[in-house]
């Protein structure tokens, strides 16, 4: 992870550069006025990674300079992090600092919080954990109130809990997520907020019902099956598709089935191309899909994962990397017009903007 140059009294002027830059480069598919969805300024991020480096005695974090990974910079003070984080991982580091068994080997620490005030810790080292590490950092634990895990090549060690319950208002309903330890969460909680919401705003007559691709542990799914009739969802991730169910189970969804396969073999068998026993129950065919959302990957979507979702009526593209957003909707506007454009500003005082992006069937 770079190092962004944090500049609060800053940060509105360089956010509209970054809008004004996404509306000339997208002005080709004529979309609206770009709406735009700022960030906290300072402690927007609930989920960092910072290498741990060791001088002599002396033991601290780094990070980078964007663009250049050999020269690390000492971190003494970190604005981007969620306060649970900041409160933490300083005076953190001090108790390991002078404990050979927690900081030997210690090579980086990753920190996943929520906006409801969870902590969990990973400990990774270049060297076995022994039971004198597992002595020892129930120590961190009862010392902050924060669950810990310690990872080592092929070993995890979990000492109670290996992930973070989120507890998110939405539109006055409180939803509650199992985010899972190395497992994709959004790292900025406020901007995730805002997406769901955005999401939830421009389906909301949309009817029918509801297929997603990518779908990860529900973070969109599970608000927006209240606006349809039924949603089925993809993902390849175990870990994901676990606390996906649970995170089903736990909001009372009862209109939402989450399938781990990739988003090309749930595509075929859609177009009937492909036969799973995954799907047996769920009578696909009786569903009347009006809308897809899609929340790829950098690398964007696929051409067969283009072809799908130009048969629905309604789709609704969460980007992550503007480059592949232009060139899928260079086909996807072939067939689909642009409806809404927004802008979340995940990742302040960089160059990087989430994008989403709502299309109908022209």
């Amino acid at each position: 992870m770079a190092l962004p140059d944090i500049r609060p009294d800053q940060y509105d002027a360089l956010l509209s550069e970054k809008v004004a830059d996404i509306q000339a480069r997208f002005a080709a598919f004529e979309p609206p006025q770009i709406e735009s969805f700022a960030s906290p300024k300072k402690h927007y991020r609930l989920r960092a990674e910072f290498r741990v480096w060791h001088d002599g005695d002396d033991l601290y974090y780094v990070m980078f300079e964007p663009g250049d990974n050999r020269n690390p910079v000492r971190l003494d003070e970190c604005e981007m992090v969620a306060l649970p984080i900041r409160n933490v991982m300083f005076e953190l580091l001090d108790v390991i600092r002078d404990n050979r068994d927690l900081r030997f080997k210690l090579f980086q620490i990753d920190f996943l919080s929520t906006l409801s005030g969870e902590l969990l810790v990973s400990l990774l080292y270049h060297r076995p954990i022994d039971e004198a590490w597992e002595e020892q950092v129930q120590l961190l634990r009862s010392r902050f109130n924060i669950d810990v895990v310690g990872r080592s090549r092929k070993k995890k060690v979990v000492l109670e809990r290996d992930f973070v319950m989120e507890k998110m208002e939405i539109n006055g309903r409180t939803y509650t997520y199992k985010q899972v330890e190395n497992s994709f969460t959004q790292p900025n909680g406020e901007v995730c907020r805002d997406m769901i919401r955005w999401a939830l705003d421009v389906t909301q007559d949309a009817g029918g019902d509801l297929v997603e691709f990518y779908c990860g542990n529900g973070n969109f799914t599970i608000p927006l099956a209240q606006n349809f009739r039924r949603v089925v969802a993809t993902e390849i991730s175990k870990t994901s598709v676990r606390a996906a169910q649970e995170n089903i189970e736990s909001n009372n969804i009862e209109n939402l089935d989450i399938l781990r396969m990739p988003s090309e073999d749930l595509t075929l068998v859609l177009q009937g191309k492909k036969e799973t026993r995954k799907v047996a129950g769920l009578e696909l065919d009786s569903c009347e899909f009006s809308t897809v959302l899609v929340d790829p990957p950098r690398a964007g979507l696929d051409d067969g994962t283009i072809e799908q979702v130009t048969e629905y009526d309604n789709i609704v593209y969460i980007s992550c990397n503007p480059d592949t957003l232009y060139s899928n909707l260079e086909t996807i506007c072939r067939t689909h017009k642009v409806e809404r454009f927004a802008v979340f500003d995940q990742f302040p005082y960089t160059h990087h903007l989430e994008c989403g992006v709502y299309l109908t069937k022209r």
